[in-house]
């Protein structure tokens, strides 16, 4: 395709996380200014190729967005390939291609975590010329080694665990800190091992409320002043009350020690891109834009052992990239005594 001016599309999709605008200025100027390309932005993620909602993206657009949070394109969560309630617009991916073929795109970008990549394979296979970038400060996108997002996160994470601390010491109380990450424990394991968390629970490790509060108890016991309770919000759990809540409720019962909860939430997600995310997302972009350019579609671009490669969508979608239970840095934290909930 090199012979042909090419004209792309570029959209983000899902939730939002720091380094999104770092990806959109990587390929935008990457194709711009390398490949001569003409770049559009698509926004509010797929629906904006329904509704038509595009926009030129010049070199002057992409100036000063690197330190951005958020996402200068918007983004949703709606899903082409799943019908929900209050659907106006039938046959939604029928309506994408002929969007698609109406705007003259050469290639679609898709930037996004799990979701966005299920529906950026499909749209493959639907004929459409897709490259995916993996975001997401949970680092759950399965064949990448590292999503953007995630390193900005668990500095995030840190900084409130690490004062977290004084609090805590101060009151010599038990403190619970709930961080993001639904399913998988990439940032409560990283940022709780960071900040120095003396318990850390994760949702792909079972673990025991008795053995938490014998912990705590033995700790104290010691002399220890007070102790930091890290949790994933997707750990198991009776009822809807939130892991933070749950644990903390838990420990107060079994040891009577002072506990008190903090949830993170929103926080994690929002603010400037750490350096490090804004490397990663700009050698993403510039790579989906060399990928384009050489005709390698279908595929989403990675991190492998260091190196930015690619990874065909269809061995993406749909899988999930999960902490194993023998992952180094849970040995090691268990070798310095850190409590991981079971024996």
């Amino acid at each position: 395709m090199a012979n042909k001016k090419l004209k792309i599309g570029i959209l983000s999709a899902g939730g939002d996380c720091p380094g999104i605008n770092a990806a959109i200025r990587g390929v935008g100027k990457t194709a711009i200014v390398q490949y001569g390309m003409e770049v559009i932005g698509i926004s509010n993620g797929f629906s904006g190729l329904i509704d038509m909602n595009t926009q030129p993206l010049t070199e002057d657009h992409l100036s000063g967005i690197l330190t951005l949070g958020g996402t200068i394109l918007g983004t949703s969560r709606m899903k082409p390939f799943k019908p929900q309630e209050g659907d106006t617009v039938e046959n939604k991916p029928e309506v994408i291609k002929e969007n698609y073929e109406k705007l003259g795109l050469d290639a679609l970008v898709c930037i996004g975590g799990n979701g966005t990549q299920k529906t950026a394979n499909l749209l493959s296979k639907e004929g459409l010329n897709i490259v995916g970038l993996p975001k997401t400060i949970d680092n759950d996108v399965w064949g990448t080694d590292v999503t953007f997002g995630f390193d900005s996160a668990v500095n995030i994470a840190t900084d409130a665990i690490d004062r977290l601390h004084t609090t805590a010491n101060s009151h010599k109380r038990v403190m619970v800190i709930e961080v993001m990450g639904h399913n998988a424990g990439w940032i409560a394991l990283y940022s709780g091992m960071a900040a120095g968390g003396d318990i850390i629970l994760l949702p792909e490790l079972d673990y025991d409320m008795n053995v938490v509060a014998n912990t705590l108890k033995d700790r104290a016991e010691k002399g220890k002043a007070y102790s930091i309770v890290v949790v994933g919000e997707g750990i198991e759990r009776p009822g809807k009350k939130s892991a933070a809540r749950y644990v903390a409720k838990q420990i107060q019962e079994l040891t009577g020690l002072e506990t008190r909860e903090t949830i993170l939430g929103y926080i994690q997600r929002g603010g400037s891109p750490s350096p490090a995310d804004r490397i990663l997302a700009t050698r993403y972009g510039a790579h989906a834009a060399k990928l384009i350019y050489e005709g390698n579609f279908g595929t989403m671009v990675c991190l492998d052992k260091g190196n930015i490669t690619s990874i065909p969508l269809e061995e993406v979608g749909g899988k999930t990239q999960l902490l194993s239970p023998d992952h180094s840095l849970i040995e090691k934290a268990r070798n310095m005594g850190v409590c991981f909930g079971n024996k």
